[in-house]
């Protein structure tokens, strides 16, 4: 396997093998993921999710590479101004557990083109990434 995934949504973690599940919120999420970043684990797919709605999720499902290697430093920049943009955004959030279903299946979902999108790239030979160039298939 060529990737993990670091989710919170329950409907990932019963739905994939290779899952870094974290009992916590999307912050939660993105904390885990910079911890990996700093121990060499490459960044696959872009931390926050390109829709300023989907920050209101409380789910999120990040793709990481599965083995050490470099520190990349632009990606170490990347998921550090994630989590502080994150949490200014979110601020003043007020949470909707009414549409919880809702937000946990469209992350599953976006997942989903994500890791189709990085097993395309992976089959056309690109299976490095470098600094910004992340999935975009978040909505």
């Amino acid at each position: 396997m060529s990737h993990r995934i670091v989710t919170n949504n329950p409907l990932v973690r019963d739905s994939y093998d290779n899952v870094i599940f974290i009992e916590g919120s999307y912050e939660d999420v993105l904390i885990k993921v910079r911890d990996l970043v700093h121990a060499g684990i490459e960044l696959i797919d872009s931390p926050l999710g390109a829709s300023i709605r989907m920050l209101l999720s409380p789910y999120r499902s990040i793709l990481v590479g599965t083995e050490p290697g470099h520190m990349n430093t632009d990606q170490i920049l990347l998921i550090e101004q994630s989590i502080l943009n994150y949490r200014t955004l979110t601020d003043r959030r007020n949470a909707e557990p009414q549409h919880e279903k809702d937000y946990a299946v469209v992350d599953k979902e976006l997942l989903k083109a994500s890791i189709q999108a990085y097993e395309d790239i992976r089959l056309q030979n690109y299976s490095q990434f470098t600094g910004g160039e992340f999935l975009e298939t978040r909505a």
